[in-house]
């Protein structure tokens, strides 16, 4: 019964099954369930009461650290370190600890240890039950985390792997690029010149996404620090030096899978270029505003610029273009193959040009 003072207040009952009751030291579980629920009353850390699961052993024992009872997970568990029989057994005999090789100890959990023993990993929790100072039981919860550990550190080495291998790309798009720069500034031709700058800026982009990923373990990249950087960087190889263009974000691109972080830079670094070159040709300033709708995997994206707006014969919805084309090939070949989705272009009201994608990302097409 559950007492205040005198008056009882409420009745705790235990409904089992019949098979429950034929567990060897049941009775000793029982006892220790009720004194959790008794002593529930004083502060506890709620964490040290936290789910077990049925791979989970329970040890208990009585007020002299004797094992009562002990399940069987916890025979299981210390079957393979050796130990045949743990009823009837001392907690901290030497059998019980011959195996362990390593102990950590975190400072906020006190009451848990990580131990190493005989190739396994054991997470080992107690809970000490006191009443007026006198220990009345020990609760020991053992959780084998051996396979959890395993795969932890597989995914921390192929996490280190993967940033290995992007920065090396990165490193090695830079050299390309210093190498396309190098020629271009050698080429006589202004026609080639152009195109080699052109192609040069395009592998610069890919490399920036690149080093935006290397600093990342994760396979989602928070795409909106990636972008930043890159569009300011495509606006001030595109200008001239009297020119002062701006861009301004709406909206947010947030987290996206790695896989579509390269293809959709190159699209937004294209459109941009696009309009500084041919939007903002022989202007001295201009503005260009980026809004971002996101829903999941679809995405939204809306480019305007204030420039000098789409020519009469590009009405029908083609793009203006720059040079051979490139540029807006790598546009719709990008966003209509890559992402599913369809790119509109349209004159602003106020002048100008609004160029409307819709997209899916990759990733969640692919599941």
């Amino acid at each position: 019964g559950i007492h205040d003072g005198d008056k009882v207040i409420g009745v705790l009952n235990f409904e089992v099954d019949l098979d429950k009751l034929s567990i060897e030291g049941y009775s000793h579980l029982l006892d220790a369930a009720v004194a959790v629920l008794y002593h529930a009353r004083h502060i506890l850390n709620p964490e040290q009461f936290r789910p077990i699961t049925a791979s989970d052993g329970i040890i208990i024992t009585d007020a002299h650290s004797r094992i009562v009872f002990a399940d069987a997970a916890a025979q299981r568990i210390y079957r393979v370190l050796g130990v045949g029989s743990l009823r009837g057994g001392h907690l901290f005999d030497r059998q019980m600890t011959q195996h362990v090789t390593r102990e950590t100890v975190e400072t906020e959990r006190p009451w848990q240890k990580e131990i190493t023993a005989g190739g396994l990993v054991l997470i080992r929790r107690e809970i000490v039950i006191r009443e007026g100072g006198n220990l009345c039981m020990r609760i020991v919860i053992i959780s084998d985390v051996t396979e959890t550990r395993a795969k932890d550190k597989e995914i921390r080495i192929k996490s280190a792997v993967i940033q290995e291998i992007h920065h090396r790309v990165k490193n090695n798009l830079q050299a390309v690029s210093a190498l396309l720069r190098l020629q271009a500034r050698k080429t006589k031709s202004d026609e080639v010149k152009k195109e080699l700058q052109e192609a040069q800026r395009r592998v610069q982009t890919i490399a920036m996404v690149h080093e935006g990923l290397s600093q990342t373990a994760d396979e989602v990249v928070d795409f909106d620090k990636v972008i930043a950087n890159l569009l300011r960087m495509a606006v001030d190889l595109a200008t001239m030096k009297d020119q002062h263009i701006d861009i301004n974000y709406m909206g947010k691109f947030g987290m996206m899978p790695a896989q579509d972080a390269t293809p959709l830079s190159l699209v937004l670094t294209e459109l941009i270029t696009n309009s500084v070159e041919h939007g903002f040709e022989g202007r001295k300033d201009g503005h260009i505003t980026i809004s971002v709708g996101r829903s999941g995997p679809n995405l939204n994206v809306v480019v305007e610029d204030d420039g000098s707006g789409l020519g009469s014969e590009e009405q029908g919805g083609l793009a203006r273009s720059s040079g051979s084309g490139l540029g807006t090939q790598i546009i719709n070949t990008f966003v209509t193959n890559d992402f599913g989705g369809s790119v509109h272009w349209e004159p602003r009201r106020e002048g100008g040009t609004r160029v409307v994608l819709d997209m899916k990302l990759r990733a969640a097409q692919d599941e």
